[in-house]
């Protein structure tokens, strides 16, 4: 068993009969009344995202996990297909189990947390940061940077990002996978 105390981003917790994965928490300690953790969770089954509130000292039923290297294979258009880097056994996940499949890129190398009691795979983690090509994007027009202008990019996986006005064609972009958004261009 868990507390609140132990919450950290990526923890794995048994909650409504379901096994939820934090995605963000904050710590609260109002000037008046208990502390209290809010957080934000996604379901590893069903990809649904719970806002919940936990009061200080409550106690949540932690699930045991293990990380391992796998290689992203590909894309049937139902599953992505993984390969253990270690033993090379392949494992398939729906997209409900990937926060940004839209950033892999075949050969990509990603960390998967599997459920230690019945192996069953639950999340896969990238990597902070990934750096894609730009293969689709309009030319930007100078004289339109009053403001931080953006036009939206489409990156070699064929995923979508908006991206600064400089940025054109065949340049390379480092991308945020947490959130999807453009980081930095990336000199070669």
């Amino acid at each position: 068993m868990a507390t609140t105390s132990d919450i950290r981003n990526g923890l794995c917790l048994r909650y409504n009969n379901d096994i939820y994965k934090i995605i963000e928490f904050l710590h609260v300690k109002p000037g008046k009344g208990p502390a209290f953790v809010r957080t934000k969770m996604k379901s590893v089954t069903s990809g649904k995202v719970l806002d919940n509130t936990f009061s200080a000292g409550h106690k949540l039923e932690d699930v045991r996990v293990e990380t391992h290297k796998f290689q992203y294979l590909y894309n049937d258009g139902e599953f992505y297909h993984f390969m253990n880097e270690s033993d090379y056994t392949q494992i398939r996940l729906l997209e409900a189990a990937l926060d940004n499949p839209g950033l892999m890129k075949e050969g990509e190398v990603v960390t998967v947390l599997i459920n230690t009691e019945d192996n069953a795979p639950l999340s896969v983690d990238l990597p902070a940061s990934v750096i894609l090509e730009v293969t689709a994007t309009e030319p930007g027009v100078k004289g339109n940077t009053a403001t931080n202008a953006t036009k939206p990019a489409t990156v070699e996986t064929g995923a979508s990002v908006n991206v600064p006005l400089f940025i054109n064609e065949g340049d390379k972009i480092k991308i945020e996978t947490a959130k999807g958004t453009y980081k930095e261009r990336v000199k070669e």
